[in-house]
């Protein structure tokens, strides 16, 4: 039976809210999706330096954790009006599935603290103005099972991205840069995943302390700086770039207050997002030649995310793979911009479906299990 879905992201890049509607059939890998309309709603300034205190342990508090929870569950609802405003929606939205905003995410648990990670925006508000049930809460799941929490996409990556013929590295680029890595003729149990550092976090941050902007776009500011190499040879040191998969990592490792401690000691704008862009290329790349060509060979490499549509981040991983071809999600006739929002919407329809979604090759996981949490449609039709 068709349903219709709406999948929603806000990711740890903090430069808007996706929102992709969906028809959506079957489920596990007899998936059919058909993307029907897409938007991406913009975090105010506001929001984003809200968001950033609330995940951030010296400026955070209960109160504003628990505010900003029900604010983001506005913006949220907002992201599905303008959604299925834009494409005239007019049938029933049977759900909605929401990644929420991540706060902190500590998946080996540290000083004493427990394996866990938090994502809010309440689902309630959805729920309430659209009258639908609300998926959410993807990541709690895995984590009790023992895995990361991430990255939770390579499951539709693989029903989307499947090839008897091909071996294909999807690499997302959004906040975290993380790959999934899908033999020919692959079975769920084949897949493995693991992030492979920064993505977009560390040049956004970059371009919003000396430009006040959200993001080096088209990348410009990267264009006209050059390389300073004491900055990257230091940057190739950090230590999670030798670490085996399967492995996450997130703002608390490559955020805004590592970036300002590397922006208040040089004074050229350009040349810090430069080398702050050509890392984000190295580490994918090295990412690949440690733990991945090493034992398979690969027939395309794919990118996705906001940072596919960065001329200077493109060409530069290209360069570090010149016995490669690059490719963007456009290319097999996808979205970079709307693959993580579809994403949700899948694994919200394997939810409601009661099927296991996570990847036990990509988060480290004991078993699969089913991932989420279901908000129920508020009122009877």
């Amino acid at each position: 039976m068709r349903k219709y879905a709406v999948g929603l992201m806000s990711g740890t890049s903090l430069d808007g809210v996706d929102a992709a509607l969906v028809s959506i059939e079957g489920n596990g890998i007899d998936t059919k999706v058909n993307l029907i309309e897409f938007c991406s709603l913009d975090i105010s300034t506001e929001m984003r330096d809200k968001i950033l205190r609330a995940s951030h342990p010296d400026t955070s508090d209960v109160a504003l954790i628990t505010s900003l929870n029900m604010e983001l569950g506005d913006l949220f609802s907002s992201a599905v009006s303008e959604v299925l405003k834009k494409s005239n929606f007019t049938d029933n939205l049977d759900f909605v599935a929401s990644h929420g905003q991540t706060i902190y995410h500590m998946p080996k648990g540290v000083n004493g603290y427990v394996p866990s990670t938090l994502q809010i925006g309440d689902p309630s508000r959805i729920a309430y103005d659209h009258n639908t049930q609300v998926v959410f809460n993807f990541r709690a799941m895995d984590i009790v099972a023992g895995g990361d929490g991430a990255p939770l996409v390579p499951f539709t990556e693989f029903i989307l991205y499947r090839s008897e013929i091909k071996t294909r590295l999807l690499q997302n680029i959004g906040g975290i840069g993380n790959v999934t890595i899908i033999p020919k003729n692959a079975s769920i149990s084949d897949i493995s995943a693991f992030d492979t550092g920064p993505g977009n976090m560390m040049m956004n941050a970059a371009v919003f302390y000396y430009y006040s902007e959200e993001y080096d776009k088209d990348g410009l500011y990267a264009s006209k700086g050059a390389l300073i190499q004491s900055l990257f040879d230091e940057l190739c040191t950090i230590p999670y770039l030798m670490e085996k998969p399967p492995k996450s990592t997130g703002r608390e490792l490559f955020g805004e207050d590592f970036v300002k401690t590397i922006c208040d000691q040089y004074m050229n704008a350009d040349d810090v997002i430069y080398t702050l862009t050509k890392f984000t290329a190295y580490t994918i790349a090295k990412s690949y030649r440690d733990f991945v060509f090493d034992h398979l060979e690969v027939d395309e490499i794919v990118l996705g995310g906001g940072g596919a549509y960065n001329p200077s981040l493109v060409e530069m991983i290209q360069s570090y793979l010149p016995e490669y071809t690059v490719l963007v999600q456009e290319d097999l006739g996808f979205s970079s911009d709307a693959k993580e929002a579809i994403a949700f919407a899948i694994l919200g329809n394997e939810t409601l479906s009661g099927c296991p979604s996570n990847v036990p090759g990509a988060t480290g996981a004991f078993e699969n299990v089913v991932l989420g949490q279901i908000q129920p449609r508020p009122r009877i039709k």
